[in-house]
């Protein structure tokens, strides 16, 4: 019945800032962007694999409770190639990261880092 997650949608504060962070540093293509006028709202459809990462911005949206940690989606996780190269690529970006933690299932390597809303992504080790 269900195949496969289609999008994943998030509510950015600042759309210009989170658009850069998005496209540019953490380098998802676009597939289709628009301004809505009567809600006065940015939509940017991202491409990551088979699933569209979809930004929103809205006026004046709530903040996003994270500590204690609300219910609800809980953080994005990415799967990368090689972790290490890419807590490198993103601390040149200026963006920290937690340290790497080891998957006590899986045996594989992860962490943590979070955009411009707070919102956590994690890495994920693919090999």
């Amino acid at each position: 019945m269900f195949n496969q997650l289609h999008h994943i949608a998030i509510i950015c504060s600042d759309y210009e800032r989170s658009k850069h962070f998005y496209t540019h540093i953490l380098q998802l293509p676009i597939i289709h962007e628009q301004y809505r006028a009567d809600k006065k709202s940015h939509k940017l459809d991202l491409n990551i694999g088979n699933i569209q990462l979809e930004l929103f911005s809205f006026e004046n949206p709530p903040e996003r409770r994270s500590y204690p940690e609300a219910c609800g989606l809980r953080h994005l996780a990415f799967a990368v190639d090689h972790i290490e190269e890419t807590i490198a690529y993103l601390q040149a970006h200026r963006i920290e990261v937690e340290p790497v933690r080891i998957d006590p299932i899986t045996g594989k390597k992860f962490t943590f880092f979070q955009d411009p809303d707070q919102l956590p992504i994690e890495l994920y080790e693919k090999e």
